[in-house]
């Protein structure tokens, strides 16, 4: 691989802009080497003149910039050389200033862990005097030895001890300056007593019964309790920091190094074509400079990870490293030859299934109506389903090929995220069994004595659903428990709108269920064809149900509701007008749905032509509304005034048309929605089948939208430079406030 590629793929996605342009440098070496062929003949005297004599001059100014005089631009192509040092040191005073602000963010973070860690030690401390007993049951961390040693109270602790919680203190400082008299320092140290004394609780977790009292007015209780429970709460949160802090420091590191060697390998490329000796003494000034040297994040690097592995894992460096630099996963083999081995099931049952139809006839016009009204609401939810795996494995697939860090913006652990071809696993996998479960039941023919269906054929669908359900819930680390259980937390905080703060991927797969609703109605139809109706003799009466056509409002307005109550949310909590404008958004859409129900349910035709009309225009308001907020607000796009006219300054897309098919088919399909609402017939299709080939466009669409909310979302990360999580710390220190 050359290195430009190479350069290109392991930059930090957010901070691409930050790099040197090794590209454009190239460029001009490129030109100076054009003019060179041109000029051939007279390029043995000048290269014989760039040997004996210094090329070039650097020397540093005031404000911290490097500055380059190049020595001989009375040559032939002098001139584009001075461009290329120029440009040359425009990206090195680029990558070196953004470096310093960076490398002292890192040193103002680490002043704070190092405070947070100094309350953390004199806490444990704190806690062997109140509660031995169960700090032996609780397999004390490091720093703790006397407890796990003898499990004595320390009660009656000695000057001695206090100065041995003093020595730990400082022993942990990230930032202990070097070549310092230790016993001074120690003096300086705060006693852990009074490390304590500053310090309080700090509540930054957003749970229902914070959400409450914080409603109600009532102090969430700040103050320092010395209990089992709060001292997990406070490592959970502290080791979270550390491990998101030595992230960061990774992320420079890497920088750092990338950033040098681009100059070394431009240089010498330069070097190469001009035979002049420029590359060493410009290095000279890099490996000096802050960039070159990194000495304070390597040694803050150093630091965290002893410190880690010291409190966080009991002194076991393999599972400390592994905890602080996991390992991204491999795509194994047999993984993708499954992937493509149930692919390929799911097409030959669906030849199978086409052909078995057309030669045995199975579909008559009375068993197509009965199995089209039940059969088929059962199965098409597994398709639907299949289907958003299938549309969000393809964008995982584009969002890693062009760049979009959707594992950070998600708050994916690191290595823990899925790839396209383990989405596809699990969606064909499902497909598979649906089709298998579709063709043991498909034979229409029922007993002619008792004119019923074989009930375990017809539970196939059932079993199916519950399976699916059980693997979901599954507490054991196989099936991909992370990604399961972030899935089922994310969800969680949707029913319980608006008592949990809001995160984007609270949000997003709000969003996703929004593009569900039909999903979401045949999971009632389930509930109630096989709780209530006669599923032997494909027979249910749940049209005819109040209680049932209740339910239809609140399923079908639930998605939009609980999105609503999110945006609600944030206009509260983060003073953000744009979210209560989103609101509103929301709420047509449930006026519009819910219109669209009374429109389905009541079956008086006075009536259903003033809800028909009322839907008609809510919903058309709704889809106007909604497309105009996805084109400007979601995809960031139809800005007038950009370099790129009607979309957006920056685009990861090479070809802008793809942008405009884009939002056409947004409209489009956003139109196409309506016929939830309006449910106009066709006579040449079933009800269920217009319904069911609507809901897959609305998938669709849904998965058009997600590649570009995330690119937007990205492009956004980048401008600002966001690389890493902000964690909240656990203690709160009153001198800094």
């Amino acid at each position: 691989m050359k290195f430009g590629k190479e350069f290109s793929s392991q930059m930090v996605p957010e901070w691409l802009q930050a790099y040197v342009n090794y590209k454009y440098l190239k460029t001009l070496i490129k030109d100076i080497n054009r003019f060179k062929r041109k000029t051939s003949s007279s390029t043995v005297v000048d290269m014989e003149e760039g040997i004996t004599t210094a090329p070039i001059q650097v020397s540093s100014t005031a404000s911290d910039r490097y500055e380059t005089t190049f020595l001989m631009t009375e040559e032939k192509g002098g001139e584009y050389e001075l461009v290329f040092f120029r440009r040359l040191d425009d990206e090195f005073n680029k990558v070196e200033k953004f470096y310093r602000e960076k490398v002292e963010e890192v040193m103002k973070e680490a002043v704070m862990l190092n405070k947070q860690m100094d309350a953390l030690i004199a806490f444990r401390f704190k806690m062997e005097e109140r509660s031995p007993a169960e700090l032996i049951e609780y397999t004390p961390r490091k720093g703790m030895e006397a407890i796990e040693e003898g499990g004595s109270s320390r009660a009656g602790r000695s000057d001695e001890d206090d100065n041995n919680v003093e020595e730990e203190i400082y022993n942990d400082t990230f930032l202990k300056p070097a070549n310092i008299d230790m016993s001074k320092m120690k003096a300086a140290s705060p006693a852990p007593v009074k490390v304590l004394g500053s310090v309080k609780i700090n509540n930054t977790k957003k749970t229902p019964r914070s959400t409450v009292k914080s409603v109600l007015k009532i102090s969430n209780g700040t103050e320092l309790r010395f209990s089992i429970g709060n001292l997990r709460k406070i490592e959970e949160k502290l080791s979270s920091a550390l491990v998101e802090f030595h992230r960061k420091l990774w992320f420079l590191k890497s920088y750092s190094f990338l950033n040098v060697l681009a100059l070394s390998k431009i240089l010498k490329k330069y070097d190469k074509i001009i035979s002049r000796d420029a590359a060493k003494s410009y290095m000279t000034m890099v490996n000096n400079s802050c960039l070159g040297s990194s000495v304070e994040v390597m040694r803050l690097l150093d630091h965290v990870e002893s410190t880690f592995i010291k409190h966080f894992t009991n002194g076991n460096r393999t599972k400390g490293v592994n905890t602080l630099r996991p390992k991204v996963k491999r795509e194994r083999h047999r993984l993708t030859f499954s992937t493509g081995f149930l692919g390929g099931c799911m097409f030959s049952l669906i030849v199978a299934l086409v052909a078995i139809i057309r030669t045995r006839n199975i579909l008559q016009d009375e068993g197509q109506k009965q199995y089209m009204n039940t059969m088929f609401p059962l199965y098409s939810l597994f398709g639907f389903i299949v289907l958003h795996m299938t549309m969000y494995a393809a964008n995982i697939y584009f969002w890693r090929r062009y760049r979009v860090n959707y594992s950070f913006m998600f708050g994916f652990k690191q290595g823990t995220e899925l790839g396209y071809i383990q989405i596809l696993f699990v969606g064909f996998s499902i497909g598979a069994l649906a089709l298998l479960c579709v063709l043991a039941n498909l034979d229409m023919e029922a007993d002619p004595k008792t004119k019923d269906y074989q009930a375990l054929t017809e539970l196939l669908p059932l079993l199916l659903l519950i399976a699916m359900f059980i693997v979901l819930i599954l507490p054991f680390n196989i099936f991909y428990r992370s990604s399961r259980f972030f899935f089922l937390t994310c969800l969680f905080h949707i029913l319980a709108a608006p008592l949990y703060k809001v995160t984007f991927p609270d949000s997003f797969l709000a969003d996703q269920l929004c593009s569900q609703g039909q999903t979401l109605r045949s999971i009632q139809f389930y509930i109630c064809y096989y709780a209530w109706g006669d599923f032997k003799h494909r027979q249910n009466t749940c049209g005819k149900s109040q209680v049932f056509n209740t339910f239809l409002f609140i399923v079908a307005a639930f998605p939009f509701v609980s999105r609503f109550l999110q945006c609600m949310r944030r206009v509260f909590e983060e003073r953000n007008i744009e979210q209560g404008y989103n609101s509103f958004k929301y709420v047509l859409i449930v006026v519009a749905v819910c219109l669209g129900m009374a429109y389905e349910v009541d079956r008086e035709e006075n009536r259903q032509i003033i809800w028909r009309l009322l839907g008609g225009i809510t919903s058309a308001m709704a889809v106007v509304f909604c497309t105009y907020w996805d084109l400007v607000y979601d995809w960031g796009l139809l800005n007038r005034t950009s370099k790129n006219p009607w979309l957006r300054d920056e685009l990861l897309l090479p070809y802008k048309e793809v942008y405009f098919m884009a939002m056409i088919l947004n409209v489009v399909l956003r139109f196409a929605w309506m016929q939830t609402v309006l449910d106009f017939k066709f006579e040449s299709m079933h009800t269920q089948t217009v319904i069911a080939l609507v809901a897959s466009l609305e998938i669709i669409r849904r998965g058009i939208w997600n590649f570009f909310r995330l690119e937007n979302e990205h492009l956004n990360n980048v401008g600002k430079y966001r690389a890493c999580k902000t964690v909240s710390l656990p203690f709160n220190c009153d001198e800094d406030q």
